[in-house]
């Protein structure tokens, strides 16, 4: 991986965390950097970037001050995603309230333009990007 991807990956999760841009900012930086999926883990506070070929890139994230419940929302996770889409919140809440609802991570996949949000025992909610199919 080359160190202008490595850039944007840090530039992407250092806004991310200070709430300088929007997710789908973040997707559109990554896309263009070739980044394939990425993995948030809200217990370990990192996220891993994966370009196609496999190569990858860790860096740490804003720590979420809200331990996960034990119980899985998808209700709650669709909630946040919905309040964060209109606005109403930003980054650091919405970390807040996908871990209330039992989330201890996700999985963002430009190619297949959707997140999944996972809970301790592998429940799952799938949230495609607004206008894919």
């Amino acid at each position: 991986m080359n160190d202008n991807i490595k850039a944007v990956i840090a530039e992407c999760t250092h806004a991310s965390d200070e709430e300088r841009i929007t997710f789908p900012q973040v997707v559109g930086k990554l896309m263009a950097a070739g980044v394939e999926r990425y993995h948030a883990d809200l217990v370990r506070d990192e996220k891993i970037y994966y370009m196609p070929d496999g190569e990858n890139e860790r860096t740490p994230c804003y720590a979420v001050e809200v331990e996960p419940s034990h119980a899985f929302a998808a209700s709650g996770v669709d909630a946040a995603v919905r309040a964060i889409q209109r606005g109403e919140i930003k980054y650091r809440e919405f970390c807040a309230r996908i871990a209330k609802a039992g989330c201890v991570g996700y999985i963002v996949s430009m190619a297949g333009k959707r997140a999944v949000y996972y809970g301790r025992s592998g429940e799952m909610h799938v949230e495609m990007f607004p206008g894919a199919k």
